[in-house]
């Protein structure tokens, strides 16, 4: 329960802090909207990057919990220096730029840091036998980060707008807030410490990774016709490192080769977001437009804290009972429909003229958008939209933070959700190098990702089908000694298997021969 609550005060931290992200560039910094959109998605490119260096810290230097402190401290410093450059008493817009950019790095290395690590850590308090509870504990986790998204996404404007400080909207108690939400969730994680399991580190696991591949390659390189055939191209190092040590690897880069596709689905998701918050940017101030636009921008949290429990007591079961895999074909369906209402997105909400008053230090600017032809496409066309890119998300999220887990061995777990982290990133950037170098108008930016995301999961589907479960905990009983011959190996495969109940309330299904549910 700690683990959960330092995620939900995180999560609000962190959203909470980023929904007034860009207004504090236009309005505070005085930066132009492209500006503070490049910046904006810059940090979260960031945010999603670092997991890989917190997640060598924990498994190969400090430990899970040890990187989840120390990292938590270098995020609240974080807060605290990005409050302290929104004083307008504190310097002048130099310093408010540098103090703004240093708490924002600051901030992306310890959000990212420690993102990997506590989900991690988190499955790391269940035995192996206790999967039906650590799936449930995914579950509740994934809904404590869109709970805090939620009431952060609330209340951080309110703070902002409502609340005036040094003659103006208050931005430092809109960043301070999150900053104390961050110290709580610091002292209710170490509150716990006596009752976590703690995995100790097992040493520079990545230097020994680097060294073992590269030894492969080189002796695969190096090799003759007349060299006996390997059954594997990582096998080659086998005459220096522990077969353990080679297979672990081989556990981990089929994982990460399946991952590969995965980013267009978080592309076309933070394209969604992208917009809906650009156009919102586009009418502060105005309801009831703006009113609405905030309500479809926390829709997706809301709706996930609403699926959440309906998949897990409802759809899960029956995809159980009726041995169907429904994942792939929810995803392709959430984006081929969500092309469709983006086709008149903004023509939908553009209804004749709007004032918009943009408020500057000691002026008011009044400013007239063009009057464009009104249509009858009402905003809440969009709401099946949401309803379906979410319900494939809940499948598409959840399903990945516990398939990353169980298919880790013990020494990598951190660095395999730190992996599955990284399509998040990569989805941004994709994002980034359509949406502004492309050129291309919304509506085929939209209809480009959906067509892309149907290749993919067909792709993906082709992938899973051959993908093999595994069972990390098969690697203590037949390398004991963390070293074996070819004939050990051998056993293992034969041991492959993803155990289920047949009644169990999972959407992760037995296995056939070589194939899998995900």
């Amino acid at each position: 329960m700690d683990i959960v609550v330092n995620e939900f005060c995180e999560r609000f931290s962190y959203y909470g802090m980023k929904a007034v992200l860009t207004l504090y560039f236009i309005n505070y910094l005085h930066w132009d909207p492209n500006l503070s959109t490049a910046v904006y998605h810059a940090f979260s490119s960031l945010c999603y990057f670092t997991p890989v260096l917190g997640a060598l810290i924990a498994d190969s230097w400090l430990g899970k919990f040890k990187t989840i402190v120390y990292l938590s401290v270098v995020y609240v410093l974080g807060h605290i220096v990005k409050s302290v450059g929104a004083i307008p008493s504190v310097g002048d817009s130099t310093i408010h730029i540098v103090l703004s950019m240093v708490g924002l790095i600051l901030i992306a290395f310890g959000t990212g840091g420690i993102k990997p690590c506590v989900a991690a850590f988190g499955g790391d308090q269940f035995d192996e036998e206790h999967t039906n509870e650590r799936r449930k504990f995914f579950s509740i986790f994934y809904m404590s980060i869109n709970g805090g998204s939620v009431l952060s996404t609330l209340i951080t404007p309110i703070l902002r707008g409502d609340v005036q400080c040094f003659g103006g909207d208050c931005y430092a108690l809109a960043f301070g807030v999150p900053a104390i939400l961050m110290v709580v969730a610091l002292v209710v994680f170490i509150s716990g410490s006596g009752m976590y399991k703690k995995s100790p580190p097992e040493g520079n696991i990545l230097l020994d990774v680097c060294k073992c591949m590269g030894l492969a390659i080189k002796n695969r390189w190096k090799s003759s016709k007349y060299d006996p055939k390997k059954k594997h191209w990582l096998d080659w190092a086998e005459d220096k490192y522990p077969r353990r040590l080679i297979h672990e690897i081989k556990m981990v880069l089929r994982v990460l080769v399946l991952y590969i596709p995965l980013p267009m689905f978080w592309a076309l998701f933070d394209q969604q977001v992208r917009t809906q918050r650009d156009f919102l940017l586009s009418f502060i101030g105005v309801c009831p437009v703006f009113c609405s636009c905030l309500f479809f921008q926390m829709l997706n949290a809301l709706l996930i804290l609403v699926f959440v429990p309906i998949f897990d007591m409802v759809v899960y079961p029956l995809i159980g009972l009726c041995r169907i895999n429904l994942t792939c074909l929810i995803l392709a369906s959430s984006v081929l429909i969500s092309s469709i209402p983006c086709l008149s997105y903004q023509s939908s909400l553009e209804e004749g003229p709007w004032i918009l008053f943009s408020n500057h230090p000691g002026e008011i600017i009044l400013q007239k958008m063009e009057d464009v032809k009104a249509n009858n496409v009402h905003i809440a066309w969009q709401i099946p939209q949401y309803v379906l890119i979410t319900a494939g998300e809940v499948m598409f999220s959840i399903t990945g933070l516990e398939f990353s887990y169980s298919q880790a061995p013990a020494n990598m777990k951190s660095v395999l959700q730190a992996g599955w982290l990284l399509t998040v990133a990569f989805g941004n950037v994709i994002v980034l190098i359509v949406a502004e170098g492309a050129g291309l108008d919304q509506w085929m930016e939209f209809l480009l990702f959906a067509g892309l995301l149907v290749a993919v999961c067909i792709i993906f589907s082709i992938m899973a089908y051959f993908y093999t479960y595994v069972d990390p905990d098969e690697l203590d009983k037949l390398f004991p000694d963390k070293a074996a011959n070819d004939d050990d190996e051998d056993n293992l495969k034969k041991n492959q298997k993803y155990h289920m109940d047949q009644t169990d309330n999972s959407m992760y299904l037995n296995p056939v021969e070589k194939s899998t549910k995900m």
